[in-house]
């Protein structure tokens, strides 16, 4: 058991028999009453996000995941399709279960799948990826790090902020827990 003040940001926990995994967490002390966890919740089995409120001291079921290491191999239809680097086994996802890191999903990118017990729940992205620029604005001469940036969509359609004078083409470093970008590779 976990306290809900000790819930953190891709934590998952099971609650009234549901698998929650955690998206967001903030503490929140209102002027007057007792202090709350804001949460952003997502519902593994059925795909729904909830913003809800506990008490810190309330306590859940922290679910046990295994990871596995794997790789995607490509997206047919509305599935994407992995497999264990070790057994050659493929593993299938629906693509509504992990829309936000398929923004970060090249074929053969290396991943971890998530389980609880056999049954798949989702992956976790390594923590930075390169992905190529197709669209941006021309780089401006003489344009230093420091400047506010411009908008620069990659090769998987993620949309990032870049320094002015990164231009179509190059490949950067993109953190993916952020979504921002690092540095050219």
């Amino acid at each position: 058991m976990v306290e809900a003040i000790n819930l953190k940001a891709g934590m998952t926990f099971i609650k009234d028999g549901k698998l929650i995994k955690v998206l967001e967490t903030n503490h929140h002390k209102p002027g007057k009453g007792n202090t709350v966890m804001q949460m952003k919740l997502y519902d593994v089995r059925s795909g729904a996000t909830v913003q809800t409120t506990m008490r810190p001291i309330e306590k859940v079921e922290q679910a046990i995941v295994d990871t596995k290491e794997a790789q995607y191999l490509y997206r047919q239809d509305d599935t994407a399709i992995f497999m264990d680097t070790e057994t050659y086994e493929q593993y299938e996802l629906p693509i509504s279960s992990i829309e936000q890191e398929m923004k970060y999903l090249l074929e053969n990118t290396e991943v971890k799948i998530n389980f609880y017990d056999d049954e798949v729940i989702g992956i976790t992205l390594p923590t930075t990826v390169e992905l190529k620029v197709v669209e941006t604005s021309p780089s401006i001469k003489g344009a230093t790090v420091t400047g506010s940036g411009k908008p620069a969509t990659m090769e998987t359609g993620l949309v990032v902020n870049v320094p002015d004078f990164v231009q179509e083409g190059e490949t950067l470093i993109i953190n993916t827990e952020k979504g921002t970008y690092t540095k050219r590779a």
